[in-house]
């Protein structure tokens, strides 16, 4: 796993709070653009490699590492070193760089890899460019749907172009939520007890599968919440950006080894949920 200097590089957000300097010296929609283009390529390679056999890597009791991530990920970093040579790369498959820099990529080359390698079509790629550990970028592709969600620092969110926006549900019982469950014995043991308290008093509750997709739909209000206790940077650097340019909050807390817990929701539900303990 990538390292870096061990501290949760995402705050407690405000929506529209950005922390940046007045004149940040990339050119954030060439940022984007190349961002977009990396991501339509790395989504390619998962169709064009779909229903072929994947090499695994390494497989863990609960998780699974192809050599197509890897693949995906030396084909964004490629495209994005063409255009941004000097921007380092921080990514689930490795490091390129110092990624202590003033700039730096975050990319997840197929997040969602056990869904992908089952053959279940709910996985995606997703990249952000962060200035000062602050995501300014944000790029999510289905490439099984064709669905591109893209934003800039200080910008709406955009599905396939479109503008989008998070949902106005605000009643619990309306509330369709995702959840995500990271394997360790502490984890479910904190974890689990909310979902049995959650379940009958939402509408529904989803274990989808792919923290970044779970994001891009609260931004376009496919989901009104969604709650994890142990996620990576990578995971949601992007998706951050998405759901707070689309009027959403992202809640985190730092987490042991760089990881965070993190609720992300359309601004009406976060206290509703009663998530207390779930943050410890």
């Amino acid at each position: 796993m990538p390292k870096w200097n061990g501290q949760n590089p995402i705050e407690k957000a405000r929506p529209g709070c950005f922390l940046l300097a007045r004149s940040p010296a990339v050119n954030l929609n060439a940022a984007q653009k190349i961002a977009v283009q990396a991501a339509r390529a790395a989504g390619k390679v998962m169709r064009d490699n779909w229903r072929k056999p994947k090499r695994v890597n390494a497989a863990e009791a609960h998780d699974i590492k192809l050599e197509l991530d890897v693949r995906c990920q030396r084909l964004i970093e490629k495209i994005l070193r063409k255009a941004f040579p000097g921007i380092p790369v921080l990514g689930e498959e490795g490091v390129s760089g110092d990624v202590s820099a003033e700039y730096r990529w975050v990319v997840d080359p197929i997040d969602g890899t056990v869904n992908y390698f089952y053959g279940l079509p709910h996985a995606a790629v997703s990249i952000a460019l962060q200035h000062r550990e602050r995501s300014v970028v944000g790029v999510i592709y289905d490439p099984f749907t064709d669905e591109l969600w893209t934003t800039t620092k200080g910008k709406p969110t955009r599905l396939n172009g479109k503008v989008v926006c998070v949902s106005n549900r605000s009643k619990l019982e309306e509330a369709v939520i995702a959840m995500g469950f990271s394997k360790n014995k502490e984890t479910l043991e904190i974890s689990l007890p909310h979902l049995i308290r959650l379940s009958p008093r939402v509408r529904k509750i989803r274990v989808l599968g792919s923290a970044a997709l779970e994001l891009a739909y609260i931004a376009c209000g496919r989901l009104d919440a969604y709650v994890e206790r142990t996620l990576n940077l990578w995971d949601v650097a992007a998706g951050q950006l998405l759901v707070e340019n689309g009027g959403g909050e992202f809640y985190s807390v730092p987490a042991p080894g760089g990881k965070l817990r993190m609720c992300a929701d359309n601004g009406k539900l976060r206290k509703k949920l009663k998530l207390g303990t779930f943050f410890s």
